[in-house]
């Protein structure tokens, strides 16, 4: 089983750093679709209060639950302290959406003990899965 199905197949939650409330950006894209498929979604942005129905956070840290995989929409040079934080909350996996590249930041999740995936779009990814079975 590949990184990315391990992730996709365990249903925790889901925290998207960087959704915007945009229905036209990816983020929401990937969110929207994400939600329907029925995983719990947690937005991440300081900028809004609520997206999608659910409470928004200004960051990782401020989440009052389990979080299973950080979901990165940010620019590659922001990745590091995401990936930091997320080693802080206990999450399992770290998600860097397509054209999300930072080797640093992967390296210390990796070394922590964190799954992570790079530059893949987890809708694409979990679309492949579910034509697969």
């Amino acid at each position: 089983m590949t990184t990315e199905e391990e992730i996709l197949r365990n249903k925790g939650a889901i925290a998207v750093v960087g959704l915007s409330a945009n229905p036209e950006r990816p983020s929401n894209v990937v969110a929207g679709y994400l939600k329907e498929k029925g995983y719990r979604i947690i937005p991440v942005n300081p900028n809004e209060k609520e997206i999608m129905g659910e409470t928004c956070y200004p960051d990782l840290g401020s989440i009052p639950e389990l979080v299973e995989v950080v979901d990165v929409f940010r620019r590659s040079e922001d990745v590091l302290p995401i990936a930091q934080e997320a080693v802080r909350i206990g999450a399992k996996a770290v998600w860097m959406q397509e054209g999300v590249i930072n080797e640093e930041a992967a390296g210390f999740a990796a070394k922590a003990g964190l799954k992570v995936v790079m530059d893949k779009c987890i809708k694409k990814e979990h679309q492949k899965l579910e034509v697969g079975g």
